[in-house]
């Protein structure tokens, strides 16, 4: 099992050279993968600092040389699907071949209200709109990173023949790991034809090692990425939770960073990940 952080890119994170130091403490303490959310406005709120989060990983690519990156995750209905393939390869490049594309549908109401991501900027509201557009996105980014040439006539986009050069430096492509709530059945369905899930439990639980079972169960005999929620100061505990999923097929546990003061970020990023192996030992 490996180790990931999210970070927010809002509060002190709306500077990216603090995302970059707090990427850079996060390697240096042995976590796996750093990962940004990606907001237009912090967490729906038209005020916020908000940093953009594609700008900041190309910083973290070649602040950092070892942990994966990426997005978790990037709200393709309201993206150019692609610009989102140029910048990922851009960023793919800069960092060697250590990105991770994460994408989902997008918030429209949360615990804080109307997000203003899509509510301020005309975007589209509508969740099965959006999860077309999410759905025609994807493959459209796939298609133009094959490097040939490629055109697509849908329900949301239209693309004339054009070829996208250069390509991602991983082959077949960069891994794309869907997000959103299981078990509804679009999304579930939706990260089952991707390369990794990054759903979390819709009632607002914790992922059961029957859920880690049934998500891999569902991508079919193919390597595949569970991805697991995890805190800290669980201890013992927490360890053993960790063990029993990564032994049900969990292949990432991935900590939130929450909005802080930057003494109290640096501290969380700096503290080591828990370590645990598939056979439930720690």
């Amino acid at each position: 099992m490996r180790f990931g952080l999210t970070l927010p890119t809002g509060g002190p994170c709306a500077d990216p050279t603090f995302l970059v130091d707090l990427a850079q403490r996060a390697e240096r303490a042995g976590w796996d993968g750093v990962f940004l959310e990606d907001y237009v406005v912090f967490q729906g709120d038209p005020v916020a600092p908000t940093c953009d989060s594609w700008i900041a990983l190309a910083g973290i690519a070649v602040g950092t040389s070892r942990i994966r990156i990426g997005t978790r995750v990037t709200p393709l209905a309201r993206r150019r699907p692609w610009n989102v393939a140029r910048q990922a390869v851009a960023v793919d490049r800069l960092a060697a071949g250590r990105l991770i594309l994460g994408a989902g549908l997008g918030d429209v109401d949360d615990h804080v209200g109307s997000d203003a991501s899509f509510t301020h900027f005309g975007e589209q509201l509508d969740p099965r709109r959006r999860a077309r557009m999410l759905d025609e996105g994807l493959e459209i980014i796939a298609g133009l990173w094959s490097g040939e040439p490629f055109t697509h006539e849908g329900e949301c986009f239209e693309i004339e023949p054009v070829t996208f050069v250069p390509v991602p430096v991983q082959k077949p492509r960069i891994p794309i790991w869907i997000g959103g709530g299981y078990p509804h059945r679009g999304p579930s369905a939706r990260a089952a034809r991707w390369d990794g899930s990054a759903l979390y439990r819709a009632d607002g639980g914790e992922l059961t090692p029957d859920d880690v079972r049934a998500i891999r169960a569902a991508a079919g005999d193919r390597p595949y990425d569970v991805t697991v929620g995890t805190h800290a100061g669980g201890g013992d505990r927490e360890r053993e939770r960790l063990a029993s999923l990564a032994d049900a097929g969990a292949t990432w546990a991935v900590q939130y960073v929450p909005v802080s003061n930057p003494a109290t970020m640096r501290a969380a990023v700096d503290r080591p990940p828990l370590r645990v192996d598939r056979s439930g030992g720690a």
